[in-house]
């Protein structure tokens, strides 16, 4: 097991992604991590690699489905026009016809080196609804001209697979529009607790993994006092372990008790490949929620 200083980038796009409130008496003080901060959270890493490798838990995260990349897939090549999408991003569809009764409610995850995994599906209907949220009058919108179950590709915990898929065929494009309908397994309980007396915040999310595993991008918090967030890592050969801080708090008396959401990608030694990827202070998975947490 070895440890090494960090060598995150932090990737601000100008301004911070969002702010979210947090709770009573979290000031922005208490949320700086200083040297002797930064031990405690490698002690603290150590400890969560160490209940990690070779557990229960490990072993079913990796027997199981465990999306690391987009649920949705846009037609190929994308939406052709602004207001398709601004249509997409406001979930505003309309639908053309019926959707499909329940034909079959369990479907096979495949990889590529053959491995299957049955999983229960989700229906067309509540497929559809999590496409779209809103009633659309005259404002612009997608038209579904038709649905129906198929396949398509997704990068998992495991590496690629081909998953069930529904098809959405949208008015005026050739290719369609398609949504996993596997749902993902169940994320093991954890084999260490949570700790809650170490300074700072948890990862929000898993934004993505590079393309040869060499670098993932997370969603990190930071106060509206410091200057920014940092992520270090600690790789084993099961896990990679990840521990958030903020950097330069400076004290002001017009800090508020909000944080900062800031992607910081990590560089890794190795490729992430099946081993878990883990934040340091939950000591559980950082789920994978996309660039816009969906």
């Amino acid at each position: 097991m070895r440890i090494r200083a960090p060598r995150s980038v932090s990737l601000l796009a100008g301004v911070a992604l969002s702010a979210v409130a947090l709770a009573a008496g979290s000031g922005c003080g208490s949320q700086k991590v200083a040297d002797d901060g930064r031990d405690v959270l490698a002690d603290r890493a150590r400890q969560v690699a160490a209940a990690w490798d070779g557990s229960t838990a490990a072993a079913a995260w990796r027997a199981g489905y465990h999306p690391l990349g987009e649920p949705v897939q846009l037609p190929r090549g994308g939406l052709r026009s602004q207001a398709d999408k601004q249509a997409y991003e406001d979930q505003h569809f309309v639908l053309r016809g019926k959707l499909p009764d329940p034909e079959q409610e369990n479907g096979q995850v495949t990889w590529s080196g053959g491995e299957s995994l049955t999983r229960p599906l989700m229906s067309a209907k509540d497929s559809y609804k999590i496409l779209t949220a809103a009633r659309v009058s005259r404002m612009p919108h997608l038209t579904v001209t038709g649905v129906k179950l198929g396949e398509m590709n997704q990068a998992t915990s495991r590496g690629p697979a081909t998953v069930p898929a529904w098809i959405f065929k949208l008015d005026g494009y050739d290719s369609p529009l398609k949504q996993a309908a596997a749902i993902p397994s169940k994320l093991p309980r954890p084999p260490i607790k949570a700790a809650h007396d170490i300074p700072g915040y948890p990862l929000n999310r898993l934004v993505q993994i590079a393309t040869d595993g060499r670098s993932v991008t997370v969603v990190a918090l930071h106060g509206v006092c410091d200057d920014g967030a940092a992520v270090d890592v600690l790789e084993t050969s099961g896990s990679v372990v990840l521990s958030a801080s903020v950097k330069d708090h400076k004290d002001s008396g017009t800090c508020t008790k909000q944080a900062k959401m800031q992607q910081v990608t990590v560089k890794l030694e190795r490729p992430v490949g099946d081993r878990v990827l883990l934040d340091a202070r939950t000591g559980q998975p950082v789920r994978y929620k996309g660039p816009l947490g969906t």
